[in-house]
């Protein structure tokens, strides 16, 4: 069963894309559902230039909300956490951060 983290923030790929260590595992994409016929298929799905993946709370990459399917990037180093960041401003909200520092 898919879980769901506490925390995560969509941003368009191209903002992914900009970091210098960025390597997307794309066989991980998300799989969409299409009608041929009476039968429905599922394909993996393509990629536009709009299309969004998520920031989990602990900066791995999805492509989806759930923290633990379809993971586009995992490699966390210091250098991924500081573009996450500074460049991309992502933080936990107040009420997450109380949370995380509840359960430590």
């Amino acid at each position: 069963m898919a879980k769901m983290g506490g925390y995560c923030k969509a941003y368009p790929i191209e903002r992914f894309r900009a970091f210098s260590g960025w390597e997307e595992n794309l066989s991980n994409l998300r799989v969409d559902k299409q009608r041929v016929g009476r039968n429905e298929i599922e394909v993996q799905r393509t990629l536009r230039e709009n299309d969004f993946f998520y920031l989990q709370e602990n900066f791995i990459v999805t492509d989806g909300v759930f923290i633990d399917e379809n993971i586009i990037f995992d490699a966390v180093t210091p250098e991924w956490v500081e573009y996450c960041k500074e460049v991309l401003k992502f933080e936990l909200p107040a009420y997450q951060q109380r949370q995380a520092a509840e359960q430590s």
